[in-house]
């Protein structure tokens, strides 16, 4: 132990072990394989970074990202340790030097890509490196009920056969029961020390709403944590770039990370962002995965995320530092249904059954009335201490409830009275369609039409009934059943509830508001939509010959903000929001004079002030 606080001290700058490393580190060095679970920012990585220092030979550790490769050895550099990776990022040249430096033993630390080991001169290379331990970052990638399933980590396993002597650790910081068990199966630990730490990040807080308006929501959460550091994940690339656009056109340091960008200008963003140059990423789940950055203030989810897993570890990337942060998810049922159809697109049957049931919990999340905090540690197979945790704004701020006896056996007679029709059950859609007195083909084909339920639920809306119905899920008076046709069946105790006529109560929903859009939104700029499209083509154009985003050429405000006023000159053009100097010497005639064509075949519109 001396010795290992030696190091620690020494290279690492650390006085005391996180929960668990000591234990981790302790059994690796007695060559024993390891399998450990740490949440993000548990410090997962020291657990095989240290040893190495304190073992002959090579370490090598299989990781799935250049990116967390490159990162983890620019640290491990800085801090004067021998480590180095090989991947496709690297050129001819440089790749020789390092292979050279292997075969003469120069590092401690080998990080590699599990597809680039299994090449047949690499087996010849492993065996001739004195490779003494192996670590496996990110395992859950091996398990297909995990969130990143990865097929090219099935060949790791082969590493055990090659070199049938040396030590594996396995790491991750999220896995269930299920994924915790596939992973010592797959990669073949023989009597692993299994250590499991607490999920439970304290210094996180969590927060759902109801997603109105996004773009305006991220503004109020961000507007006031200005000098914190965030991310914003999205669904899709195309939001990405939508997002970064518009925050950067405000005045935020924002920049848009995603695997469609160029590899220079992904790998620019990052290191913008971890240098505290950007202040805001906006990113797909494509970004963060071993990223070390410890003060990100805040994160975003712009869209549902597909798994509790995903979010978790998501959300783990703020406050790495122990210190107070935010995690904010903006809600909305249309996501899932969005996250629906990919699933169908999906070509495995076993694939598609273990993402909708993953959906499904995720949506549970995203809805309940429970503390957040205890809904998230009872996924992962762990207990919170008490009811409350102060910090989500279940607990926060209680979502009120009502009584809601009536909605809830209007939706239990009508599962019951189709299932008794027809000796088959169907799915959530068909019974609010029969609820609220949808004229579809196949109520007509299967007679619905003429049940006793038919129409009754026309007071409410579809989404409201929708929400009803998963909260009857919920509470156990609704099962779904599992696979493509997610029928729902009512239970014993909806049957009970049924019955008795015993009061329900429910949850009011995470709704949008009712109120109606104003005509004219604060901040809103009316204006010619054809020529601010005709803006936005030239901006795009002149931002890909410069190699940048569109943004930095001007905003979506400047752009309406001309075609709201048609300066067709270049002095016209001063009196432009976000015009400064440069950029009217710059752009203001190319711009001025797309104004002016536009003019020449439309007329101006009048807009009132």
């Amino acid at each position: 132990m001396p010795e290992l606080l030696q190091t620690l001290k020494k290279t690492f700058g650390y006085s005391e072990f996180r929960p668990l490393q000591r234990e981790i580190i302790e059994a690796t060095l007695a060559n024993r394989d390891v399998f450990a679970l740490l949440p993000t920012g548990g410090g997962k990585s020291l657990c095989f970074q240290l040893p190495a220092l304190h073992r002959p030979g090579l370490t090598l550790v299989v990781s799935p990202l250049i990116a967390l490769m490159k990162d983890q050895v620019d640290q491990l550099q800085a801090a004067g340790v021998a480590a180095t990776f090989m991947n496709s990022s690297l050129g001819a040249a440089e790749a020789r030097a390092r292979l050279r430096g292997l075969h003469q033993g120069e590092y401690r630390l080998l990080y590699a890509a599990p597809e680039r080991l299994m090449l047949d001169n690499w087996k010849d290379n492993l065996r001739a490196w004195n490779v003494n331990a192996i670590a496996i970052d990110e395992a859950h990638c091996i398990s297909e009920w995990g969130h990143d399933f990865r097929p090219e980590y099935r060949q790791i396993a082969q590493l055990r056969e090659l070199l049938p002597d040396v030590p594996a650790m396995a790491l991750t910081a999220t896995a269930t029961e299920r994924v915790r068990e596939d992973i010592v199966k797959h990669l073949r630990l023989r009597d692993a020390a299994v250590f499991v730490a607490s999920f439970n990040r304290p210094n996180l807080s969590y927060r759902v709403t109801p997603k109105d308006q996004p773009l305006k929501q991220i503004l109020d959460f961000i507007d006031k944590r200005r000098d914190d550091s965030g991310i914003v994940y999205c669904a899709t690339r195309a939001t990405v770039e939508r997002v970064a656009e518009s925050l950067a056109a405000r005045g935020y340091a924002a920049k848009p990370y995603h695997a469609g960008l160029d590899a220079a200008l992904r790998s620019e963003n990052q290191e913008l962002f971890l240098r505290d140059e950007a202040r805001i990423i906006c990113a797909t789940i494509a970004f963060g995965m071993g990223i070390n950055k410890p003060n990100v203030r805040w994160v975003i989810h712009h869209d549902l995320p597909k798994n509790i897993e995903g979010y978790y570890q998501e959300t783990g990337r703020a406050g790495r530092d122990g210190l107070p942060s935010d995690c904010l998810l903006l809600f909305s049922a249309g996501d899932a249904a969005k996250q629906t159809h990919f699933i169908e697109e999906m070509s495995s049957a076993q694939e598609q059954q273990a993402a909708r049931n993953q959906l499904r919990q995720m949506m549970h999340y995203a809805e309940c009335s429970t503390c957040r905090r205890s809904e998230l540690l009872t996924y992962f197979g762990e207990d919170f201490p008490g009811q409350n945790c102060a910090t989500c704004d279940n607990c926060l701020e209680p979502r009120a409830t009502y009584d809601g006896t009536l909605n809830a056996q209007k939706f239990l007679s009508c599962v019951y009275r189709i299932r008794q029709a027809g000796r088959f059950g169907v799915g959530m859609n068909h019974i609010i369609e029969v609820l609220t007195g949808a004229d579809t083909d196949k109520v007509r084909r299967w007679n619905h039409h003429t049940l006793t339920t038919y129409g009754i639920g026309r007071d409410l809306s579809r989404p409201e009934w929708s929400a009803i119905g998963r909260e009857l899920l919920r509470l156990g008076l609704l099962a779904q059943a599992a696979g493509e046709f997610p029928t729902l069946e009512i239970t014993g105790n909806g049957v009970e509830a049924l019955r008795s006529r015993r009061v329900i109560t429910l949850t009011k929903p995470l709704t949008l508001p009712k109120t109606k859009r104003p005509a004219h939104r604060a901040g809103e700029i009316e204006c010619d939509e054809v020529l601010f499209g005709r803006l936005r083509d030239l901006r795009k154009r002149l931002a890909d010959e410069r190699g940048v985003p569109a943004y930095v050429i001007f905003g979506d405000a400047t752009l309406r903000d001309m075609a709201r006023q048609y300066p067709a000159s270049k002095d016209a053009m001063r009196g432009i929001f976000g015009v400064g100097e440069k950029k009217l010497e710059e752009f203001g005639s190319v711009f001025a004079a797309v104004v002016a064509g536009h003019l020449e075949t439309y007329p101006r519109i009048r807009f009132e002030s």
